[in-house]
């Protein structure tokens, strides 16, 4: 008999990462499982990524709260409302705990369940689930979700977090083979806070130029496109990559033979695809938001702290070897 499960977790990048081997173990333990996933449409390529996600529901959230009165918005939410409740779900998971997840889960039919008080980011999100787990804040995001799923359904996971992306994997083994080796950089961020000096990616640079490994840089807009562009300046088989989609993005990483790059939710896609992830982490705690993949990982750094040069490069020696 199916089991009909609506997971809710719209956003963003790098938390979505984090829920894909929670997805792979609910398939792994829960037979005939039928998992649909509810995101934010700006994300909606990362769940269509996994083999077990039998159908993605789009919401436009970011995009709504923009004009939430107009009656454009207003007839797009009226119209998620009423796919959702014409749905039924024997379970519907919330996997964010925020009180604009707890909005979309209360649209759905099925037993919700969530985050306890004590667990949820927003402890008041937990008044409006059927069902109430208890997940132990303080430990790695992958961590938490695959507790969570595991205590909804009532099984015990073990083994190695099982992203479902292998598919990008095999098809970067034979990219390598057509492709010069290159490194993937994410030297840009949203916020200023997040950056790392430009004389210690020179550093980083220069050692992976001496491996001989081309220079691939990512940047999400046009300043951060720019600033990508002054920090190589003048470097040759350096190149700042035009804007690409989730999934073009996804093939270049799972390609590279190493990426470094500051706490960001494609940093965390690198790891999870199996490649030598460095992440900088300046404004942000890695306690929580670890990098987690097969290969070899560093999570350098913490909130208020900047990681050294030497530590950095210490640890591209190791991805390098």
């Amino acid at each position: 008999m199916t089991t009909r499960i609506l997971i809710v977790r719209t956003s963003s990048l790098g938390d979505l990462i984090h829920m894909l081997p929670a997805i792979s173990d609910i398939a792994r333990h829960v037979p005939d499982a039928q998992i649909d996933w509810l995101v934010e449409d700006s994300f909606a390529q990362i769940p269509a990524w996994h083999p077990a996600v039998h159908e993605v529901i789009c919401v436009a959230h970011r995009r709504w709260r923009k004009a939430w009165w107009s009656p454009e918005v207003r007839a797009a939410r009226h119209a998620l409302e009423l796919d959702l409740r014409a749905r039924r779900y024997d379970i519907v998971l919330d996997m964010q705990a925020l009180l604009k997840s707890v909005w979309l889960t209360r649209m759905a039919s099925g037993v919700k369940h969530g985050l306890g008080f004590t667990s949820a980011r927003e402890p008041l999100a937990a008044f409006f689930y059927d069902v109430r787990h208890r997940v132990k804040f303080w430990q790695p995001a992958v961590t938490r979700q695959r507790e969570l799923a595991a205590a909804t359904f009532g099984y015990t996971y073990e083994g190695a977090p099982d992203f479902g992306l292998a598919a990008f994997e095999e098809e970067a083994r034979v990219l390598r083979t057509h492709e010069d080796a290159y490194a993937v950089i994410m030297p840009s961020a949203s916020r200023d806070d997040k950056l790392w000096p430009e004389q210690d990616w020179h550093a980083v640079f220069d050692r992976l130029a001496a491996e001989g490994l081309q220079l691939k840089l990512l940047a999400g807009n046009d300043a951060e496109a720019l600033r990508a562009k002054a920090l190589v300046n003048g470097r040759a088989r350096a190149l700042v990559l035009p804007r690409m989609d989730l999934t073009e993005v996804a093939r270049c990483l799972a390609g590279a033979n190493v990426m470094i790059g500051l706490d960001s939710g494609l940093t965390h896609l690198s790891a999870a695809l199996g490649r030598p992830t460095i992440g900088i982490y300046k404004a942000s705690t890695p306690v929580r938001t670890p990098l987690v993949g097969s290969a070899l990982t560093a999570s350098l750094g913490d909130r208020g702290k900047s990681p050294t040069r030497a530590s950095v490069l210490s640890a591209l020696d190791d991805a390098l070897r």
